[in-house]
């Protein structure tokens, strides 16, 4: 899997947001253990230094905590884990909403054309 990294933010934050969201969608499920930095670093094409900056940062936001001798697994904790993915959500609705204002799009009309957008089935779920 090659993930394309953008210039404007260092890559290590790069991955704490792709890490984030696979904590948040599932695929490192609650408690699971994390693959190797090694691992991680050839599945990102990255430096190991880099994943582990990550992962540092992880541990900071007790998203992930390690264990001395296995390794690191994802946290215990879905009541971090359902802050991440709100927190996340957040951003993304964020984001959205600006580059809509920026379109010239008021408020209700977001809403409407948002709401319509999902009632013609154009996500899953």
């Amino acid at each position: 899997m090659f993930e394309e990294f953008d210039d404007k933010t260092p890559i290590y934050l790069q991955l704490v947001d792709i890490f984030k969201v696979s904590i948040a969608n599932g695929t490192w499920p609650i408690g699971g253990r994390v693959d190797t930095v090694r691992d991680l670093a050839i599945r990102y094409q990255v430096n190991p230094n880099t994943v582990q900056r990550s992962l540092s940062e992880l541990e900071r936001e007790n998203l992930v905590f390690s264990e001395r001798t296995s390794g690191r697994y994802i946290t215990k904790d879905e009541g971090v884990v359902r802050e991440i993915r709100a927190n996340l959500a957040a951003r993304k609705i964020s984001d959205y909403a600006e580059q809509m204002s920026l379109l010239g799009f008021g408020s209700e009309e977001i809403l409407a054309m948002t709401g319509r957008y999902l009632s013609e089935g154009n996500i899953g779920g």
